[in-house]
């Protein structure tokens, strides 16, 4: 009954980090096209420089979640916990 329950843990922390690094390549994939892309955002983002420093701190924010969300479902799997820690 206990190892049911933690390999039911094991696979809710897989899925939980899961979401945390695809809003994490959500977020830097989106931070890279408003960076990237000449004619969508550029505009809108060139009249106001504060949402330019936006755009890096978004790419910034989900290169750490994505990381982040990578290392913890590599640990969620192995069950190591330096990587669930980190």
């Amino acid at each position: 009954m206990e190892e049911d329950c933690l390999s039911c843990m094991k696979y809710l922390m897989f899925l939980f980090n899961f979401f945390i690094f695809l809003g994490g390549a959500c977020l830097l994939g989106l931070g890279i096209w408003v960076i990237v892309d000449p004619t969508g955002f550029r505009e809108i983002v060139a009249a106001n420089p504060l949402l330019f420093t936006g755009a890096y701190i978004m790419l910034a924010m989900g290169a750490m979640l994505f990381l982040l969300g990578f290392l913890g479902c590599c640990g969620a799997i192995r069950e190591n916990k330096c990587l669930l820690l980190f």
